[in-house]
């Protein structure tokens, strides 16, 4: 089930407003495709990225991927969590998330319906 209080992107990335603020992460079904994560490359507190950047990258035991936002702002805290066990994302892809920005969605995003419509095909 694809929560239904986030945007989507096409890249498999989910973006949730708290507090003013815009979490950024990866979805269940990004994480299935990846397989078992094993190290994830956080950004710095303190960067600064437009929409359509990538941001992160996620290793699993299959690939590496790159981790796109759409969303452009600084990024003003990361989940440290994923440097001791990279799999947390595995275990809950939906309540561990990679980044934390100020900014805004300034690029292209669905929401659930629309999502999950695109990963069904």
């Amino acid at each position: 089930m694809v929560p239904t209080n986030r945007k989507y992107t096409a890249n498999d990335e989910w973006i949730l407003e708290e507090d003013g603020k815009l979490k950024v992460g990866i979805t269940d079904f990004a994480q299935h495709e990846l397989g078992d994560i094993v190290f994830v490359d956080l950004p710095g507190v303190g960067d600064e990225f437009k929409a359509g950047d990538d941001f992160a990258v996620v290793e699993s035991v299959k690939a590496a991927a790159e981790i796109y936002t759409q969303v452009t702002g600084k990024v003003v805290a990361v989940n440290e969590a994923l440097n001791d066990d990279p799999a947390l994302l595995n275990a809950d892809a939906w309540e561990n998330y990679i980044a934390v920005f100020e900014g805004a969605i300034d690029g292209e995003v669905m929401d659930a319906a629309a999502y999950e419509a695109k990963i069904a095909q």
